[in-house]
């Protein structure tokens, strides 16, 4: 069960970072992405979550909620009483990351507790493996300002292209056209929704950052801007300028 000693407020917004522990990896295959997305809905939640009830609920058409399985997120109906607001959200093959907003006292610690046990348990049961899966600290940063968020916005959101760019951070972006298209063709994460392909709306609060990035337009062209930056920085490294 991941945790960490420290006291969040209520109305804060915190960039989350939730790793496998000894780096393992959290998604093996596609269905352990569509449990991670199950996770993250249904355990913000102040309410008990009974996995069968669920499933029985979805069954007999009961309930309209986020269905357990593949397609995009369908919410007619949402009765949850959150935790919290969860802002953006990207999957990796051994760790996630999350921007949260605390909307109840003691929101995220709860939440995340949820989450780690709950998807822990299925991980669990699934390979025949015990104890932990995620490592017992998150890691947690504490958003300042607008600028600091719209930062933190594009980090989470381009931070799948380590995997078709390994160390493009340090190094620079070689195929800036695939990179972008990979970012928008990305299932696990947020992104895809901001920019206004519906892939799992039903997970994230969205108007409050849509509107300080301007919209879906403007979300994609920060990144892109983020991501041309780092081609840039390529660029002058293996062609320093002379005079």
């Amino acid at each position: 069960m991941p945790y960490r000693k420290q006291q969040f407020t209520e109305g804060g917004i915190y960039h989350i970072t939730l790793r496998g522990i000894d780096n393992n990896l959290i998604f093996k295959n596609i269905d352990d992405y569509y449990r991670g997305i199950f996770s993250i809905y249904e355990f913000n939640n102040k309410k008990s979550v009974s996995i069968l009830k669920r499933r029985r609920d979805i069954k007999a058409g009961k309930n309209k909620l986020l269905k357990v399985g593949r397609g995009p997120a369908s919410a007619k109906l949402d009765l949850r009483d959150k935790l919290v607001e969860v802002l953006t959200f990207c999957f990796m093959p051994n760790h996630i990351h999350l921007l949260l907003r605390q909307i109840t006292k003691g929101g995220i610690t709860k939440f995340l507790s949820k989450v780690g046990t709950g998807f822990a348990g299925y991980f669990n049961r699934k390979y025949g493996r015990k104890g932990y899966v995620f490592q017992n600290r998150f890691r947690s940063v504490y958003i300042k300002d607008d600028e600091q968020l719209k930062t933190v916005f594009a980090y989470i959101h381009s931070n799948p292209v380590s995997l078709i760019e390994p160390k493009w951070k340090e190094s620079g972006i070689k195929n800036l056209k695939k990179v972008i298209k990979f970012l928008e063709d990305y299932k696990w994460s947020s992104y895809l929704d901001y920019i206004g392909k519906k892939n799992f709306p039903s997970v994230t609060d969205r108007k409050f950052l849509s509107e300080t990035m301007n919209g879906g337009k403007g979300c994609r062209e920060f990144i892109n801007d983020w991501i041309k930056y780092k081609s840039i920085i390529r660029i002058s490294e293996d062609f320093p300028l002379e005079e």
